[in-house]
């Protein structure tokens, strides 16, 4: 009898617990949809007025603000122009963190909007035109309505949960430090130290109100390289009393792609080496002195990533001393690998379900695109993911592509984004709870 009755305690328990998630869950889709106005609103002011890397002052200024106003512990001007929330719950619990980035890019907006941007920048001693092409101004307004939706339910929120809005996700401009690598530096993931962190980015060629995601890499390592070729110049005329750098510099662009079709397991993963810039003379008829490469470099497995490194600088090496040149090889890691946490993944996967309902929920394949979130996962178990932008019955084939002038999203279901964050925060820590309230496993 007695132990029927513990049973019975026990079920009635788990009710009133499954019923309280129940109305938890309820309670973040109304107050999801309630705040997307806001959310639309704050996106169309952030797109129309963007900011450069490291230079998101106004913008920062415009978070900070808002997060002032709902009672939450801001530190602004964190890695220059970064801006971090701090919201305790009102129960123990663990740190959770939420990403947004901030920074805009030098390209023209040619996409005719009420809200379209038209402001001018100084980019690298240029003034350039700055627009969202790559949808930041999104991530921003998503994470300030997520701010006002979990700081209205403070009360329920088991432990402390930390909004982190990033400059310079594209990278800072010449040598200056920034983005999350100086997030980093700067102790981000500290005080409190994070348990687990979750971020999105807005996809344009993936329907609106779609999530997709993948465990384990996700998005590839990026890295910048120079190869400065030196050689010996001569008249055009008489190339014999040169060593020619462009022909040196052709070989090894040449060699270069045999390290990716002939010498790497792309079975394993996908390897890229793009050159995008070959620099070299003056004059039509004076072979120069020296060559200039630049390209990236893009890995979806640490391991590889060092084995690629060491055959670009071999294959440089060698190709410029079989013609007698020399070789100068710079290689600039810009993002690691984003790995998304397998066992988080698996644990956090049913949250994105909630918000975007099961049947717009998908796994993808990884990607050879970057995001410097990676190295808040160097930190912290992290999971990322994708939010649809595109609009219904669009062709992803004919959707404008990011950091292009013709980029453009559908904000209608921008609140998708928030109730992913949200269900994010308390399933995480609901989980968390349960985990440490499960008793140990006796061995034999």
């Amino acid at each position: 009898m007695v132990r029927f009755l513990t049973l019975l305690l026990a079920a009635s328990s788990f009710c009133l617990t499954a019923g309280a998630q129940s109305n938890l869950d309820a309670t973040i889709q109304a107050k999801a949809k309630q705040v997307l106005p806001k959310v639309i609103e704050w996106r169309r002011h952030i797109h129309q007025y963007p900011e450069l890397s490291n230079r998101e002052f106004k913008t920062m200024e415009y978070i900070a603000n808002h997060l002032r106003s709902l009672g939450i512990e801001v530190q602004d001007k964190v890695a220059k122009t970064g801006v971090v929330g701090l919201l305790k719950g009102g129960k123990p619990g663990p740190v959770i963190a939420l990403r947004a980035d901030m920074d805009a890019l030098p390209v023209e907006e040619r996409v005719d909007l009420p809200f379209k941007s038209t402001q001018k920048a100084d980019y690298l001693g240029q003034e350039v035109s700055v627009m969202h092409a790559c949808g930041h101004d999104s991530h921003v307004a998503i994470l300030m309505g997520t701010a006002e939706v979990l700081a209205a339910m403070k009360k329920d929120i088991a432990g402390t949960v930390k909004f982190i809005f990033q400059p310079a996700e594209e990278g800072p401009p010449g040598e200056e430090e920034g983005g999350a690598p100086l997030m980093v530096k700067e102790g981000v993931m500290d005080n409190p130290k994070v348990d687990a962190i979750f971020g999105l980015h807005i996809s344009s060629n993936t329907e609106s109100g779609s999530i997709r995601y993948k465990p384990g890499p996700f998005m590839a390592s990026s890295d910048w390289f120079t190869i400065k070729v030196k050689g010996k110049q001569a008249h055009g005329s008489a190339p014999w009393g040169s060593i020619d750098p462009i022909v040196v510099g052709t070989q090894i662009i040449a060699g270069l792609q045999t390290i990716v079709s002939r010498q790497e397991n792309i079975v394993k993963a996908p390897v890229v080496i793009t050159v995008g810039k070959f620099h070299s003379g003056v004059r039509s008829n004076i072979i120069p002195e020296e060559a200039i490469l630049e390209g990236t470099i893009r890995t979806l497995d640490a391991e590889m990533q060092r084995d690629v490194h060491a055959r670009i600088k071999k294959t440089a090496e060698k190709i410029a001393e079989a013609s007698g040149a020399t070789v100068e090889v710079d290689i600039d890691t810009k993002t690691l690998v984003t790995d998304n946490d397998s066992s988080l993944t698996a644990m956090m996967a049913p949250s994105l379900q909630k918000a975007a309902g099961k049947d717009k929920v998908q796994t993808q394949s990884w990607t050879t695109g970057a995001e410097d979130f990676s190295f808040f996962g160097e930190k912290a178990p992290a999971l990322f993911f994708n939010l649809g932008g595109m609009p219904v019955g669009t062709d992803p084939a004919k959707a404008p592509g990011h950091h292009t002038p013709d980029f453009f999203i559908d904000d209608s279901q921008l609140d998708v984004g928030v109730k992913a964050f949200c269900h994010l925060v308390f399933d995480y820590a609901n989980l968390q709870a349960k985990q440490k309230q499960a008793p140990a496993k006796k061995g034999f």
